[in-house]
């Protein structure tokens, strides 16, 4: 028997028979984890508002529902904590988002997160348990920790993201509503259409 370590820390344990299997196993999940990173939004499968990926339009940063939703965000106590937002895209490094309390969600920050020091939410074990890995999709949180000033490259989403140390975090709710606009969309399989822009783009 060979022992290979999972994510998790602990021990998968694989008869020999199977060991032989693995590199194609692999190759196989590399090709379907693959997702859409460039492009506009006017593509097969996109709304169709022709913003450039990683921007808003004027009118999405202006619906009446998100500056109704920017008045409220307004009023939250200032403090050394984050508001963080999951995005699970499968196939991807990449946690969510993070913005600062009382700002809006077009200036948060796509982050992958650090966990020395705590497990992200949703690291569940890998096998044995009803939820699986990206179950807290758009789960809003408050977010203690952060930002270690590293910057981590990400192969499948082709892009280079901010570490965030993560210390603490609660759940604040499990379906707070849209991100980013009203009525945007989400495929399990590829990035966001428009997002905020990353640093040096």
């Amino acid at each position: 028997m060979k022992h290979l370590p999972n994510r998790a820390g602990g021990l998968w344990t694989l008869p020999a028979q199977r060991l032989a299997l693995l590199p194609l196993a692999i190759a196989a999940s590399a090709l379907l984890s693959s997702c859409t990173t460039t492009g506009t939004t006017g593509g097969a499968g996109m709304s169709g508002s022709g913003a450039v990926a990683g921007q808003l339009t004027n009118s999405q940063l202006n619906h009446p529902q998100v500056k109704a939703r920017d008045a409220i965000i307004a009023t939250e106590a200032p403090g050394n904590y984050y508001i963080g937002r999951r995005w699970w895209t499968d196939g991807t490094r990449f946690w969510g988002y993070l913005r600062e309390p009382g700002k809006p969600w077009s200036t948060a920050k796509l982050v992958i997160m650090n966990e020395s020091a705590m497990k992200q939410p949703d690291r569940v074990p890998e096998e044995g348990v009803a939820q699986v890995h990206g179950y807290d999709h758009n789960y809003e949180y408050r977010i203690w920790g952060s930002f270690t000033g590293q910057k981590i490259y990400d192969p499948n989403s082709n892009f280079v993201i901010p570490e965030f140390r993560l210390s603490k975090y609660e759940l604040i709710s499990e379906n707070p509503g849209f991100l980013f606009y009203p009525g945007e969309k989400y495929n399990p399989r590829h990035l966001p259409e428009v997002h905020p822009p990353f640093p040096g783009s």
